[in-house]
């Protein structure tokens, strides 16, 4: 491949007939050039809080700076910080910054801007691949994939909680790109029940996708902050902003991508959170691939406060 990376295009969307909630996924994440290193994105539904979802924020901008480099130099780092809440009702435009470009790096910084102020900046290092000393953690111990019930399953069980059938419904259809299997009780099903803030879940993508690198890490960009910040809450027995005992936001976002893999093909997400203080909670994940190869480590701090009444 001579070509830039790209995200996803028009190209990966079926031209007529009916879409799959992945190809709807491919076409958000496919976005328009406006004028040289300038794009616009376009901003998905918001369900249970009145803001974009921080993972599709995060994946649109590493789409946008990914464009901006050769093929040969796939991410290997990203660090973000979200600075304020999305806009879902309007488009986000993404600027970037072409920091540098070396004989083996490449850098780039993002902005990400609404109503003329910045909502997200990511800074982001390209690396062309090089032989070098390799070791890595062994994968925990986990259920298949297989055996655990589907995200439908799992949070219809829940649904009088969770705020009925209709609130279900909404989650699960903003997710429905996703297949996202929990391998063992989610927050808002141990409410209550302090435990030890550690969670696995198992993800991928509802469909195939192209070879392009480029394109499986931003779909594991996105889906990795769907479910990080569940450890924190675990340790003190909160259901989550899903049932309203808690309120919060991802603070920043950092990923580091040191294996080759597939975002269609099982990845187990684990994760873990070791403090939570001051109205934060820091939570740690790793990635790694069903054969047990590690190819993601993730670390995100929120914003987790108590709802006071009256506020």
């Amino acid at each position: 491949m001579n070509e830039p990376l790209t995200s996803p295009s028009p190209s990966h969307i079926p031209a007529a007939g009916p879409h799959t909630p992945l190809d709807e996924l491919l076409a958000l994440l496919d976005l328009e050039p406006i004028e040289e290193d300038i794009f616009r994105g376009r901003t998905g539904r918001a369900v249970l809080v009145p803001r974009v979802f921080g993972g599709q924020v995060a994946a649109q901008a590493l789409v946008a700076a990914g464009r901006t480099v050769p093929a040969d130099r796939p991410p290997h780092s990203l660090h973000s910080y979200f600075l304020r809440p999305g806009d879902p009702a309007v488009p986000i435009v993404y600027t970037v910054d072409r920091i540098r470009d070396g004989g083996s790096f490449t850098t780039r910084r993002v902005v990400a801007v609404q109503h003329g102020q910045p909502i997200f900046h990511l800074s982001a290092s390209f690396q062309r691949h090089e032989e070098g000393l390799e070791h890595q953690e062994a994968m925990p111990a986990a259920p298949a994939p297989e055996t655990l019930p589907t995200a439908a399953e799992t949070l219809r069980r829940y649904a009088p909680l969770l705020g009925g059938p209709g609130v279900v419904d909404r989650i699960l259809d903003a997710r429905s790109a996703v297949d996202l299997r929990y391998a063992d009780e989610p927050p808002f099903g141990s409410v209550g029940e302090p435990r030890e803030p550690k969670s696995q879940v198992w993800f991928r993508t509802n469909g195939k996708l192209a070879d392009d690198p480029l394109l499986h890490i931003c779909l594991a960009t996105y889906v990795s902050d769907m479910t990080l910040l569940d450890s924190v809450l675990l340790a003190h027995g909160r259901g989550g902003w899903a049932v309203g005992d808690v309120v919060g936001a991802s603070l920043d976002h950092a990923m580091w991508f040191h294996r080759p893999f597939r975002a269609d093909e099982w990845l187990l997400y684990d994760q873990e959170s070791p403090t939570s203080q001051g109205g934060r909670g820091l939570a740690r994940g790793r990635i790694f691939t069903e054969s047990g190869q590690l190819a993601v480590s993730v670390i995100q701090e929120g914003v987790i406060r108590i709802p006071r009444p009256g506020r």
